[in-house]
């Protein structure tokens, strides 16, 4: 067996199937490493996104396949031969099931090892998607096999391509109320986190595992049936599989598909005081925020009841959840570039000082943000930059913008230290009551 095996994977497509896969994810992972450089949970999402171009490509292989036959003009005279022919099937049907998934998983490390140096944090779940990828990439090669027998025809490969890749378009559209169902049953539904600190559940995975394993299976019993009157039963295992799939997940409100993942928002701690932590995700980035953390400690010290710690925050928007306020700990948001490391420790150390004035909850009414830039540059000890503007909304006019916060800015150098530090506290406890701070750097 293993040595049929080892010659279909020379004669078959396999060798072709595994190039094709890895060179294309290969390729669309390189081109868009600033999408998944934040994380190993990002990587295997990202490329399971990508399925929606790999897996037509996988079908139309499995379909060339299939048609082997038919092309040698040797069908009729196989169809002669005494042996079983689930005995001719199965080694070709290993083949390219080592070759796509070797081809996936290929472009998976390939990738991989570029977080090497940014990324320590690798949850099973992860594993889990890029296993439930490369067993989905399995599925379309097997059901291209099948389809291959049935339609034995040169135009059927491109012909599979359109209409798989047509198929996955339209499981792309949302479906308010059955989203657990659409999750299941499509490859790359939603296939994107809006933070590093969300998860594919494992029973969602196990879920999708069980459908596109049965989804192959299917078309496999359609390239071993002989006999004609046989090949609906074909459909049993995907009906089963199915079944079996959708009774993994919770149904209708209890179904979340990108849950909060506790072990990625754990903060990991700098040793030493004051106290810098950053969530295990981003454990990597420690060295690098570690300073400038305590250097923002170290400014707001001149107020009244100053933060001591920084803790990394780790709020989720879809549910929405935010760590704990907690007294005396300031959150810091971290903000990535391409390379999966600080876009700016400028930026993020006008960020930390900028969420000393933010309140616990959203306000009703927005702050006077030339106010808080000024007393944020007042507290780093330089004058407020156009191209540093605290406020990231403001996208129009931030020269008039920052020509009045530099204008508030030099209010407050004129002042007295202990009344510079009292209008600035005033600022700041005004912003976390959610009170207008219109008028707090007035000259007076």
């Amino acid at each position: 067996m293993i040595r049929v095996v080892g010659v279909e994977l020379r004669r078959s497509a396999a060798l072709g199937t595994a190039l094709l896969v890895l060179l294309s994810g290969g390729f669309m992972l390189g081109v868009a490493h600033g999408r998944w450089a934040s994380g190993s949970m990002a990587l295997v999402v990202a490329q399971r996104e990508y399925q929606i171009l790999l897996l037509p490509l996988a079908l139309a292989a499995g379909v060339w396949q299939g048609c082997r036959e038919r092309r040698a003009k040797v069908d009729e005279l196989f169809a002669t031969v005494p042996r079983p022919r689930a005995l001719r099937v199965v080694p070709t049907a290993v083949a390219l099931a080592l070759a796509a998934a070797g081809g996936y998983l290929g472009a998976t490390a390939g990738a991989a090892a570029r977080l090497a140096g940014t990324v320590r944090f690798w949850p099973p779940e992860a594993a889990a998607v890029a296993a439930v990828g490369a067993l989905t990439t399995v599925a379309a090669v097997w059901l291209g096999l099948g389809l291959g027998r049935l339609l034995p025809f040169l135009v059927t490969a491109p012909l599979a391509a359109v209409a798989g890749a047509g198929l996955l378009v339209v499981s792309l559209v949302p479906r308010p109320g059955h989203e657990w169902l659409t999750y299941t049953l499509s490859p790359v539904h939603d296939m994107w986190l809006d933070t590093e600190f969300q998860t594919i559940p494992l029973r969602l995975s196990a879920a999708q595992a069980v459908w596109a394993a049965a989804l192959g299976l299917g078309g496999l019993a359609v390239v071993m049936t002989t006999a004609r009157r046989a090949r609906p039963l074909a459909l049993l295992p995907p009906v089963l599989g199915a079944a079996a799939a959708l009774a993994l997940v919770p149904h209708g409100g209890a179904f979340v598909a990108h849950p909060p993942d506790p072990a990625a928002q754990e903060q990991v701690c700098a040793d030493g005081t004051p106290v810098v932590c950053v969530s295990r995700v981003h454990a990597a980035l420690l060295p690098a925020v570690t300073p400038i953390g305590r250097e923002v400690l170290g400014l707001v010290a001149r107020l009244p009841e100053p933060p001591r710690a920084v803790h990394e925050d780790t709020s989720t928007f879809r549910p929405e959840t935010s760590p704990p306020r907690l007294p005396g700990v300031l959150l810091a948001d971290l903000r990535l570039g391409p390379d999966g490391r600080l876009l700016s420790p400028d930026l993020l150390r006008i960020r930390m000082l900028q969420e000393v004035f933010r309140p616990p909850q959203m306000c009703r009414y927005g702050v006077d943000s030339a106010v808080e830039q000024a007393a944020v540059y007042w507290l780093l000890g330089r004058e407020p930059q156009p191209e540093e503007t605290v406020d990231p909304t403001i996208t129009s006019d931030s020269s008039a913008y920052t020509a009045e916060a530099v204008r508030l800015w030099q209010v407050l150098r004129r002042l007295p230290e202990r009344e510079a530090v009292r209008r600035v506290d005033a600022i700041r406890r005004a912003e976390q009551a959610c009170r207008d701070t219109e008028g707090l750097l007035a000259a007076r």
